[in-house]
């Protein structure tokens, strides 16, 4: 499924409850293209849920991530986007 070697985290949070249409729509709504191979990452204000959404070339995956106790570690930045590597993608999934 995460075939694409760049993940790009949106740093606002969002409502958990928006589905791939809802995704697509904010990413389309801040510049980014939901259909370009590449992976996004979401969060929502309380850091304990994460959705993952990507197109893999047939159609797009939405996976979801709620953690029961503690939180995600997530940028403060003032930019809407950034990348991650796959090895902090990996840190982030281990809370590291």
């Amino acid at each position: 499924m995460l075939n694409s070697t760049r993940i790009q985290c949106i740093i606002s949070p969002i409502d958990m409850r928006k589905g791939i249409d809802g995704l697509c729509g904010y990413l389309a709504s801040i510049g980014q293209n939901p259909s370009n191979g590449e992976t996004y990452l979401f969060t929502n204000a309380t850091h304990n849920r994460i959705k993952l959404l990507c197109f893999d070339g047939n159609g797009v995956w939405l996976c979801q991530r709620r953690l029961h106790r503690g939180r995600f570690k997530w940028a403060s930045q003032t930019d809407l986007v950034f990348t991650l590597s796959t090895e902090q993608w990996q840190w982030l999934i281990s809370g590291v």
